[in-house]
């Protein structure tokens, strides 16, 4: 399998600016032969300003960015992609205009068979995995499906929040809606992603980087902290 995925929590941490906290982790990831890179910006409504924004910060690290939503045909940007980045918003717009264009077939071809990288950052990791059951976001629109690219056999909760012990929310924690997300059969594993971590698959290898801890939620299982530095390869064969 040639997949290489850089998964990314969140695009931005408090007191930075935008992938400022992950920008090494671009560079070494596309590294210097990749020139232009596919940007998705469906996940937020003003596609334009998401675009200038991706497209300034990825010109600071030496590459050109191309949105599929300038193109006149988003399947063939997709096929001549050198590799694609899929940014964050809201989870159920994004998945809905990967269906509404069809490129959901196209993009896990590329990353897949053709060892094209993907990056993605909060929504744009949720539609990386086998569906986006385990999103933050509301429901905004309906996709014809929860399923996702499926680029990993298992799901991610990016921005995982722990509870905090002084608050007086009553609602439920993070923690205990992945519970309930798993009270349901055949249901993969989560790796909640704090802000600040991100995993880079390569192959079948799996490695958490960042500056914070991963939890992971396996269904009768208790949930298992991870450092960044783990290997996570287990997660690639042993997901559900």
């Amino acid at each position: 399998m040639k997949r290489r995925l850089l998964l990314v929590s969140n695009s931005t941490v408090h007191g930075g600016g935008y992938l400022d906290h992950c920008q090494r982790d671009v560079r070494l990831f596309f590294g210097p032969d990749v020139k232009k890179i596919l940007f998705v910006p469906y996940a937020l409504h003003d596609r334009d300003e998401y675009t200038r924004m991706a497209r300034d910060k990825f010109s600071s690290l030496g590459y050109d960015l191309l949105s599929v939503h300038e193109a006149a045909d988003p399947v063939d940007a997709v096929r001549k992609s050198q590799g694609i980045f899929i940014g964050g918003g809201n989870t159920f717009r994004l998945l809905k205009s990967l269906y509404d264009n069809r490129l959901l077939c196209e993009i896990r071809r590329r990353v897949l068979e053709d060892g094209v990288p993907y990056m993605g950052s909060s929504a744009g990791t949720n539609v990386a995995t086998i569906s986006i059951s385990t999103t933050n976001d509301m429901p905004i629109v309906f996709p014809p499906s929860f399923s996702a690219i499926g680029l990993v056999p298992f799901n991610i909760n990016p921005h995982y929040l722990d509870p905090d012990p002084n608050s007086r929310h009553m609602g439920e924690t993070r923690q205990q809606r992945i519970t309930q997300y798993h009270e349901e059969p055949e249901t993969p594993c989560v790796l909640g992603l704090r802000e600040g971590s991100m995993l880079l698959v390569e192959g079948n290898k799996a490695t958490l980087l960042g500056t914070t801890k991963a939890r992971l939620f396996t269904r009768g299982r208790p949930p298992v902290e991870y450092d960044a530095g783990s290997d996570l390869s287990f997660l690639m064969t042993d997901a559900q």
